[in-house]
């Protein structure tokens, strides 16, 4: 899916300093990270600023022993458009990416790992219950007769295991990029003319960018 015009292709800035090992720059929208990461300093672009544009926020990096996790949040990634479509029993799907690369000097990055995962509702009118699939979760379906759990669960990205720590050189830099966006719908043909503008509940986000030392 293409970028909409006008939109910025990258969001990025630097952070602050925190007692952690990996050190870098860090994307707009970052709140303070929770073992590993520092420093902060915030760039906001004319796009984040758009009240209906879906963007990415809460960007956290924290890590256990073994891993390196990412954490992020979907804002307004719900309009009347899709809400209507999963009333009406339609699965949808959030498609979340995630890149890490070891950054040189030279223009050639190496690409480390390249996640791809999404999370999927939908909704069943007569139990009055929306389930949601999270693909990265190593957990049951998750069932709630409330929409506002439901988009909480479909929105927010956590425990998301992006490599283990023993693939990471000391002292090597590193980034990372993500971005969120709705996966595209094949509709029944009774319901083509509700929906007859998809492409008004179509969303994606800018990529979202994180440069740190390990």
């Amino acid at each position: 899916m293409k970028s909409r015009p006008g939109k910025q292709d990258l969001q990025s800035a630097d952070y602050i300093s925190m007692p952690m090992t990996i050190k870098g720059a860090f994307s707009k929208f970052l709140c303070a990270v929770i073992f590993f990461i520092t420093p902060i300093f915030f760039i906001v672009p004319d796009s984040v600023l758009a009240h209906d544009d879906a963007i990415l926020s809460n960007i956290k990096l924290a890590n256990t022993r073994d891993d390196l996790f990412a954490y992020f949040k979907v804002e307004n990634a719900f309009n009347e458009k899709n809400i209507q479509a999963i009333e009406n029993g339609i699965p949808t799907s959030f498609t979340f990416y995630v890149t890490l690369f070891k950054t040189t000097s030279s223009l050639l990055d190496t690409k480390i790992t390249d996640i791809k995962t999404c999370a999927t509702i939908k909704y069943n009118s007569m139990k009055q219950e929306y389930t949601v699939v999270c693909q990265w979760k190593d957990a049951p379906a998750l069932i709630t007769k409330s929409f506002d759990e439901a988009k909480t669960w479909m929105s927010e990205v956590d425990n998301l295991r992006v490599v283990s720590l023993n693939r990471l050189i000391k002292g090597d830099k590193y980034r990372i990029r993500m971005k969120a966006e709705l996966e595209k719908v094949t509709l029944p043909l009774a319901l083509h003319y509700v929906f007859f503008f998809v492409s008004y509940w179509d969303f994606e986000t800018d990529w979202y960018v994180i440069d740190f030392t390990y």
